[in-house]
């Protein structure tokens, strides 16, 4: 079954608030209980998976649903922590491997490893009074909820944050490099809890960008799919100082600024970006480039800290790690830039298009996954091919040369989509009536 909401003013859409009363009701009068399982929750090493997790949480507190984050405790300081409200449970972990490095381990801990908890499957198997779990990773991990959903009849459902079926091979392959060289024992314990099963046994897949729904439909047609897109504080993000960002960050006013938002990796395609650089300092010489972002790949950090220097650019291009994603400097860098640039090579769905939409920038971004989606192209933004060469520069100084009118015409239409499709609470209930379907279905069976 597919399912479809819309939303009207971002406030009114699914069931009505009497039928989730009727839910509870059906639930036996209490209120809906969930648990969040994610493969990392700290804000060191912050992403779209974390916004998402936090900002729908938040939102389902406020509603009277019981939620915590539970996950392994890689890259965290301590086992137990509150964030604006939402409980984190960190649990011990391991990678079954014989041989792994401890720099292939924290790799593998800042990307896609495929680890294993006894101690987080102990806890679910003894939360009590659970009426559902929301995956929020696969794998082992994965299996682990699926394991214990299946032993507690409960339902669960799997959020596919950082695509899956439609990941290019390039980038599936770096997921696997640190494992090279070491000797996997691990596959006993995803035959043992069904790793392999995790989408098919769920209650509902969750998808959040369009070629990944499609291609999830065709896999799994007799699965429940829903299309439910990632959101943005749009009241937070639509009010910033750029002025005072500018300054404290040592970039003149009168520059044309350029800026991305992403982690510090290869998929999210930063290097294209500074490669652009020169071409464009020849055509408007206060061209600066602003990336910030969370590095989850040292040796890509490196390649552009050395190609900045390769090319001179040490003045025109301004790099800042880990800022916190709810800090007021991200929504003061957004108000900072002229243009914000996405030149991803795999993208689901582009939490940061929204953003940048909500802080009224003009945005261009490569035409690939869920941003094909997403954007209108002319409408409410523009597109590059990340794949053809200086395609991105070409594109970019396009856009400087557009009229204020058109970039008026561009953010306009850009913001009534962001406020119309994304906030989060729009988001938030769509994903509160699929949690009390898929519990009603399952006590119904």
């Amino acid at each position: 079954m597919i399912w479809h909401w819309t939303c009207i003013h971002g406030r009114k859409f699914g069931l009505s608030w009497k039928q989730i009363q009727k839910d509870t009701n059906a639930l036996g009068g209490k209120s809906l209980k969930t648990l969040q399982i994610t493969r990392r929750f700290v804000r060191d090493d912050w992403g779209g998976t974390e916004t998402v997790v936090l900002e729908t949480s938040k939102r389902m507190l406020s509603r009277g649903i019981k939620t915590e984050v539970l996950c392994p405790n890689a890259l965290a300081e301590s086992n137990r922590e509150r964030m604006e409200g939402l409980e984190i449970k960190r649990f011990p972990y391991f990678y079954p491997y014989l041989g792994l490095t401890l720099g292939s381990k924290h790799q593998l801990d800042k990307k896609a490893g495929n680890l294993f908890s006894f101690s987080l499957m102990r806890h679910l198997k003894r939360e009590p009074s659970l009426d559902l779990l929301h995956l929020h990773t696969g794998k082992r991990l994965g299996g682990i909820v699926r394991h214990v959903a299946r032993s507690r009849n409960i339902p669960y459902v799997v959020s596919l944050h950082g695509g899956l079926l439609d990941v290019p091979q390039e980038e599936s392959d770096r997921w696997t490099e640190p494992t090279k060289g070491s000797l996997e024992w691990g596959k006993a314990l995803g035959w043992w809890v069904g790793s392999r099963r995790v989408l098919k046994d769920a209650a509902a897949i969750i998808c959040v960008g369009a070629s990944e729904y499609e291609a999830v439909k065709i896999r799994f047609p007799e699965k429940k799919v829903v299309r439910l897109p990632n959101g943005v504080d749009v009241k937070r993000f639509q009010k910033g100082d750029g002025a005072r960002f500018r300054d404290r960050q040592g970039i003149s006013p009168d520059d044309y600024l350029m800026l991305c938002v992403g982690r510090i990796d290869p998929q999210k395609n930063q290097l294209e970006l500074i490669r652009s650089m020169p071409s464009l300092l020849q055509m408007n010489s206060k061209s600066h480039l602003l990336l910030v972002g969370h590095v989850t790949s040292s040796e890509y950090e490196s390649l552009l800290i050395n190609e900045i220097a390769n090319l001179g650019l040490s003045k025109k291009v301004t790099m800042i790690r880990g800022m916190d994603s709810q800090s007021a400097d991200l929504v003061d860098a957004y108000h900072s830039a002229n243009l914000f640039v996405l030149p991803s090579f795999h993208e689901p769905f582009g939490i940061v298009v929204v953003e940048a939409w909500a802080a009224g920038l003009p945005v261009l971004a490569s035409r690939v996954g869920g941003l094909a989606d997403l954007i209108s192209d002319h409408h409410d933004g523009r597109f590059f091919d990340p794949n053809t060469p200086h395609d991105c520069s070409v594109k970019i100084s396009e856009m400087m040369n557009l009229s204020p009118d058109t970039i008026n015409t561009m953010t306009t239409n850009a913001f009534k989509k962001v406020s119309r499709k994304y906030s989060w609470d729009c988001v938030s209930e769509q994903l509160i009536n699929l949690y009390r379907e898929a519990a009603n279905d399952q006590r119904s069976n």
